[in-house]
């Protein structure tokens, strides 16, 4: 299978397009306020033809459904402490159960397999599970867990892999397989700034890990 390509932390819009033209599957966008990725206001393009994600942390679910909306989302994800009532709530608000509605994205902060059983009241409920390393910050760390660890993960809910992916994975995403993984989120490490991408990076790694 194929895997998706997200790239996330994105809000410059030519860096959008540049970004968007390498025919990655996925971009994210972060409401987080205390990111220092934060989208504060709409970008001048966002695409349509790829999907979209929207990052939030433990935010208030009208704001998320509000968001969803202005941007489109094809996928929401929740990045914080959310809890499975939660999820039913936004499910509830945001009208998830319906095939044109966002999927549900919730992530996992890895750092021992015990941290896999985390996933287990979310059964169900998320779409996909996203797991990444658990850091000092919500995310966008540049330090990868360890990917083993995900070997004694066999529940049926899909999942990402995240967690300080950069150019020189290329090798170890080729040879990492896993029967739920569909795709990886790329970050920090392929960054110029916070919130601007090195587009040409990510044209290399692309090359490198579909060779």
């Amino acid at each position: 299978m194929k895997l998706k390509v997200k790239v996330c932390g994105m809000r410059d819009a030519d860096n959008i397009r540049a970004v968007e033209s390498l025919g990655i599957d996925m971009i994210g966008f972060i409401f987080w306020p205390k990111s220092s990725r934060y989208v504060s206001e709409m970008p001048a393009y966002i695409p349509k033809g790829i999907s979209r994600v929207g990052v939030f942390v433990d935010e208030d679910i009208e704001r998320v459904h509000t968001i969803s909306k202005q941007y489109s989302l094809t996928h929401i994800q929740l990045h914080g402490s959310e809890s499975p009532s939660y999820i039913r709530s936004l499910r509830s608000v945001c009208g998830c159960a319906t095939a044109t509605s966002p999927a549900i994205i919730k992530a996992f902060n890895i750092a021992s397999a015990n941290d896999l059983t985390q996933t287990i009241p979310y059964e169900g409920l998320a779409d996909y599970f996203l797991f990444d390393t658990k850091g000092k910050s919500i995310g966008g760390n540049g330090e990868k867990f360890d990917w083993s660890l995900l070997s004694s993960y066999n529940a049926p809910t899909p999942f990402l892999l995240s967690g300080g992916i950069g150019t020189d994975d290329a090798d170890i995403i080729r040879s990492f397989h896993h029967p739920k993984c569909i795709g990886i989120d790329i970050n920090s490490r392929f960054e110029i700034s916070p919130g601007l991408k090195d587009a040409a990076e990510i044209g290399k790694f692309l090359k490198k890990i579909k060779s």
